[in-house]
Parts: structure tokens; sequence; C-alpha cells
């Protein structure tokens, strides 16, 4: 019997019209990369390579249901003095494809630490947005000797739990209309549609697209960390986050990270939610690679 090969996709056609998309997106990526599918025991992932060849190492975890294209406003200025990996999660809106069911996050540290190996990566500098900042924190705390210096960006959970409006939002974005999803994204993103709705626009018809595209798969939930992890991690860390944050009180995030591990760099982003590596992207990009240096 032939093997049937596991497929993220609802069917041929969806896969098709998804990767057109993706790639003319990818059209707009404003430095020369090298694109390498990676295979591991979880599945095969898709890294986008930039940046000088033995610069230090730069890995970018993005949010949830999104990809590696999320760097796009940022990538120039991270990859000038920065060997920089932007990674498809495997779970992920992009070239990636999972083969095997991740259930705790274990799955995650063990998928990624397969990853960063086959790619010959150590001493790594890891950054992640969102669903990718809680990603590279877990990652950070099982493995603290591979990481130089850590980057959250408004990561989920983590140092709150998730605020229940923004919880009701996102399952009514999973509803299969445009409406929820626009409503979900002008909500949280309400900076970079007043700088640009047209822009916006884009956003949410790419999205909207990847989500009649793509099957629902199911990922690790994101966790608070409690006292004694935030402390645990002693490696350079930097936490940034939009003052008009929708997933939590960035105010209260910052307020517990400055009570129970100071080690942590916080820093409010003004004029920004959780669009803040877009919206705000110089004042982003200034900010983590002066903490790089």
């Amino acid at each position: 019997m032939k093997k049937i090969e596991f497929n993220p996709f609802k069917s041929p056609e969806t896969k098709e019209k998804f990767l057109r998309a993706y790639d003319e997106e990818a059209k707009a990526w404003p430095v020369q990369s090298e694109s390498k599918m990676i295979n591991t025991s979880y599945g095969n992932i898709h890294v986008r390579i930039n940046g000088p060849l033995n610069a230090p190492p730069l890995v970018l975890l993005h949010g949830m249901n999104s990809n590696s294209l999320m760097w796009l406003p940022n990538i120039e200025d991270l990859s000038k003095n920065y060997r920089t990996y932007a990674i498809d999660d495997i779970h992920g809106n992009g070239r990636s494809i999972d083969t095997k069911t991740m259930n705790d996050p274990n799955d995650l540290n063990n998928w990624l630490d397969e990853l960063f190996a086959a790619l010959n990566l150590y001493d790594i500098n890891l950054v992640g947005m969102s669903y990718g900042g809680w990603q590279a924190c877990q990652y950070a705390l099982k493995f603290p000797n591979k990481i130089n210096k850590l980057v959250l960006l408004a990561p989920a959970a983590t140092v709150l739990k998730t605020s229940s409006i923004f919880t009701l939002r996102a399952i009514l974005s999973l509803i299969p209309t445009r409406y929820f999803l626009k409503s979900l994204i002008y909500w949280v993103m309400a900076d970079s549609v007043k700088k640009d709705e047209n822009g916006m626009e884009k956003t949410v018809n790419f999205m909207y697209l990847a989500s009649k595209c793509f099957k629902i798969r199911q990922s690790p939930a994101p966790t608070v960390l409690d006292d004694d992890e935030l402390r645990s991690m002693e490696m350079p860390v930097l936490y940034l986050v939009g003052e008009n944050e929708k997933i939590y009180s960035p105010t209260r995030a910052v307020e517990r990270i400055k009570n129970v591990a100071q080690q942590i760099k916080a820093e409010i982003i003004p004029n920004a939610g959780h669009d803040l590596t877009s919206v705000q992207n110089k004042m982003i990009d200034d900010k983590v690679l002066e903490f790089l240096k």
C-alpha cells in the first residue's frame, strides 16, 4: 500500500493556492536569503537564512497562525551583523510540514533542538514573538546552556494569564467568516490600522486565505511561568511589550517581572499593541540590536 504523505492543507488545490500567495508575499523580502527544508523527526521545516555567513546566529520564531514572513519589517536591520534564521513554525501557516503530534512543551523543545542541531546552531541568540516568545522561553528553560541571549516580544502567556476577552475573540475568529478574523486583527493591531489601513486589509486577506487553506492543528497551549522559573533564567533576557497590548495588561506584566525577576530587562513600547514588530519596527530593531551587543 502506498504511504499517504501527511499534509496540513485541506486539499492539493488549497495547497497550491496558498503557496502561490505565500511566494508572492515573499517577493518583498528585502535581503538576499537562502531557503532550506530541514528534516526532523517531527516534520520538515522551512527556514529562511540571511546575513553574513560567519556572523553570530540569530533565530526568529514567529507568532501563531503566521510564518517567517512576519519578520519582513525587521529582517534587513537584524541581518546586517547577524546570521538570521527565520523559521516557518511546525504548526504555522507557511511551508513547514508537521508529521508528528505535538503533545506538550517537551515535544516543542525537542523539535527545536533537532532543528538547531541540524543547522549546526549553538550559543544562539533567540528571538520569539507571541506564541514564538513562549516557545523561546520554554526552550531556554530546558536548554539554558545553548542560549546566548533571549528576546521575548509580547510572549503569549509566559508572564501573565491571557485575558478572557482576548480568548473569546480568538475563539470567535475560528468561525469561518472574514468578519470575526478582521475584528480580532483590527483590535489587537489597532495602531497598525491607524498607520496603514490598506496594508492591514491585505494582512487580513492573507490570514483569511490561510484559514481557508490549512486544516486546524492543535499546538500545546502556552502557560504562565512561576516565579522560580522566571528567576532561574541566567542568560540575558529582554522583554518588550506594546503599551496597547490586548493579550494581557502590559503594565501588570512588566510589574511582575520587576518584582520577581529583576535580572530580566523589561520595557513598554509606546504606540504599539500586538503589532509592535511592524508598527514600531525601527524602535524594536534598535532595542534588540543594542541588547544583543
